[in-house]
């Protein structure tokens, strides 16, 4: 009997790696977002646009994005991920169809911006629920892998989609684009379920019966002090890494004098660094506790940013260097978070939790889009740019060191409020 249950044990352990797969292509799909850029100049040179106007669709995928993060964190625990999973790729596969027929940049905003990233938005949080319910015992490490699909999609779909524009133009490149996914999304997904409630977490591994936390509801969250503190170094984190990851090519060329072409094979390399800090902070999270992975996030992108004010023109060594560290921890963040909220606030609510925690990521993509924009209209440097990114990073630093980790957490009395020490009640 007791030899069954170890080999039953063993088969599931294997079997939910399976998952892990599915959930890196299925992020891999969703991930074409970010490759906006391959689209820009052709939407640009189609409805005769500036920059400005361009970057209004993926301004508003990204806000959208965010958005439906956290209203469809309140359906995973009523329906199955199939069902989630089918209402963002009908909106996804819609929006990327409907943007072959839009007839001006408005229209568009509203196909790509707000259909698309409604749709990622609703599908986005799927792979990463299933994984972190049959993964109590690596969470990081296995929502890192999973998420590792999302950060290396541009560098996998952004040529495909710059060759089917060269053949057959924008519109049918968006077309094509909208059927592959309505098609392919929903296969890589029947497999998707939750690990049996009668099972329980405990149940898919001998040892981690202990390491299941609190499950905390929502409204008890946002009243936390841990809430309060993973939410704000999120923003921070976000916002640093979306404002320069936005102004790379710009930085890049205008800053340090690189060429084109040259902008482009380092492009490709930083995606890399953005994919593979996903499970390397993930694995760190797990293994340092939250509040020491943000801290070590920190430090490497203060790091970076005073490589770049003292880099010059004609060092493209430190601008690679540099701005590999601030992809890395970009794709880092995209990790610490959804893990610490795992392990702060339990799986139990995890879907609706981490949706909530999201919507910091789209305020930072809003603030540092635009406040590194007007900085840069206003003095007219780039220094000012990792000037503020250091003053951020101290601001991170010092949030993060008031956060208390999980491990050093001391027990509650029966008696006394389990969030008494994470709200300072």
């Amino acid at each position: 009997m007791i030899q069954t249950t170890v080999q039953n044990k063993a088969c599931i352990s294997s079997w939910r790696w399976v998952y892990v797969v599915l959930g890196n292509l299925v992020m891999m799909c969703l991930g074409t977002v970010y490759a906006w850029s391959v689209f820009r100049i052709p939407v640009e040179k189609t409805f005769g646009i500036g920059a400005t106007q361009s970057g209004l669709p993926y301004m508003i995928s990204l806000a959208f994005y965010a958005l439906f993060m956290m209203i469809s964190g309140y359906f995973y625990n009523r329906y199955s991920p199939r069902a989630i999973m089918t209402t963002g790729v009908f909106l996804i596969a819609l929006g990327w169809i409907l943007s072959a027929y839009a007839p001006n940049i408005y229209i568009l905003t509203l196909t790509y911006g707000v259909l698309i990233g409604a749709g990622v938005g609703i599908a986005y949080g799927v792979p990463l629920a299933v994984v972190a319910k049959w993964f109590p015992d690596k969470k990081g490490l296995a929502v890192g892998l999973v998420l590792i699909g999302f950060g290396l999609s541009p560098l996998i779909t952004a040529p495909l989609a710059r060759m089917f524009i060269e053949m057959y133009g924008i519109s049918f490149t968006f077309m094509i684009l909208g059927i592959a996914f309505g098609v392919l999304l929903p296969v890589l997904t029947l497999a998707f379920r939750y690990p049996k409630e009668s099972g329980s977490e405990s149940n898919l591994l001998p040892d981690t019966k202990d390491l299941k936390p609190k499950d905390i509801p929502s409204d008890q969250m946002l009243k936390t002090r841990s809430f309060k503190g993973l939410y704000l170094n999120f923003l921070i984190g976000a916002m640093i890494g979306l404002m320069l990851i936005g102004m790379t090519g710009k930085i890049g060329i205008e800053y340090m004098g690189l060429s084109s072409r040259s902008i482009a094979f380092w492009m490709s390399l930083f995606a890399i660094f953005n994919g593979l800090g996903r499970p390397v902070f993930g694995w760190l999270t797990d293994r340092l506790s939250y509040p020491k992975a943000a801290t070590l996030s920190y430090c490497m992108i203060a790091f970076a940013a005073l490589l770049m004010l003292f880099a010059r023109e004609g060092q493209p060594l430190l601008f690679g260097v540099a701005f590999s560290i601030f992809w890395f921890n970009l794709g880092g963040w995209l990790a610490i978070a959804p893990t610490s909220t795992l392990a702060l606030f339990g799986a139990l609510n995890y879907s609706r939790n981490y949706g909530i925690v999201f919507t910091a990521y789209g305020i930072g993509a809003i603030a540092g889009v635009l406040g590194s924009g007007y900085l840069l209209d206003r003095l007219g440097s780039y220094q000012v740019v990792f000037y503020l990114v250091l003053a951020l990073c101290l601001a991170g630093t010092l949030i993060a060191s008031k956060q208390v980790p999980l491990s050093n957490r001391k027990p509650q009395s029966p008696g006394k409020d389990s969030l008494t020490l994470s709200t300072g009640r």
